[in-house]
């Protein structure tokens, strides 16, 4: 045990502390718990784990009518973003695409918040470099493996990693229970988001067939529609820091 007056540490015969003289208190036999020496580290417990809510339901159409609506809201500014956003993920590709996955998902969620869209959101996702990097790496080498099965494992891992990157960034999760999390949320509606996918993914197929310059809006509006599906199915936090 250790001296509660000074911090010696006294072996657990002794009544009186060989340093200071204090009174020991009697640990033998009596189940109490051993001294903690001042200044020294105590454990933090791990948070509890992420419980997805019980009822959790696709709302496509809506979900990118809202897209529509906040992006058209300010047009100039996001297709600026998509286009900063592209440029940077070109020629750094793989180190760079988590971070600025993750700090577009943070303008969205800004934007949804009254605060008007800044570029430097983009940077924000800086912050959580790491988990975003593995995020982004494991999603891709996930998608590659559905991809050389079949289309439909390649859809069902995109729909149940649609929001690591959030869980990250508004739950402040390490990569992989954010990843955990938000499969757990998807399977509450395994189809109603593999549906949802599809509908994001004609949808770029559009901007791509309009000149490719129409992927300027449709990139934005995909970063929107699964920020506002994460805000009507998870929630975000009360009191943000980014």
């Amino acid at each position: 045990m250790f001296c509660p007056s000074c911090g010696t540490q006294v072996a657990d015969d002794l009544r009186f502390c060989p340093t200071c003289g204090a009174a020991q208190p009697s640990i033998v036999g009596t189940g109490a718990p051993q001294q903690i020496p001042p200044g020294s580290y105590t454990p933090t417990p791990p948070p509890p784990a992420y419980v997805a809510p019980v009822q959790v339901q696709a709302a496509t159409g809506r979900w990118i009518g809202e897209s529509w609506r906040m992006v058209n809201s300010e047009l100039g500014m996001f297709m600026v973003a998509t286009l900063v956003f592209l440029v940077c993920t070109s020629v750094v590709p793989f180190i760079l695409n988590g971070a600025l996955t993750a700090g577009f998902y943070i303008a969205c969620i800004r934007k949804m918040r009254g605060v008007p869209l800044d570029i430097g959101d983009l940077f924000k996702g800086f912050n959580y470099f790491v988990p975003a990097l593995v995020t982004a790496l494991l999603v891709g080498i996930f998608m590659f493996a559905g991809l050389l099965l079949c289309l439909l494992p390649a859809l069902f891992v995109a729909a149940i990693f649609l929001f690591p990157y959030h869980f990250i960034i508004d739950k402040k999760m390490d990569f992989w229970p954010a990843m955990q999390a938000s499969h757990d949320v998807v399977k509450k509606d395994y189809a109603g988001f593999i549906v949802f996918i599809l509908a994001i993914a004609g949808v770029n197929i559009l901007g791509l067939l309009a000149l490719v310059i129409g992927l300027l809006v449709t990139i934005p509006m995909t970063f929107a529609a699964i920020t506002v599906a994460y805000r009507d199915v998870v929630g975000f936090e009360p009191n943000p820091d980014y």
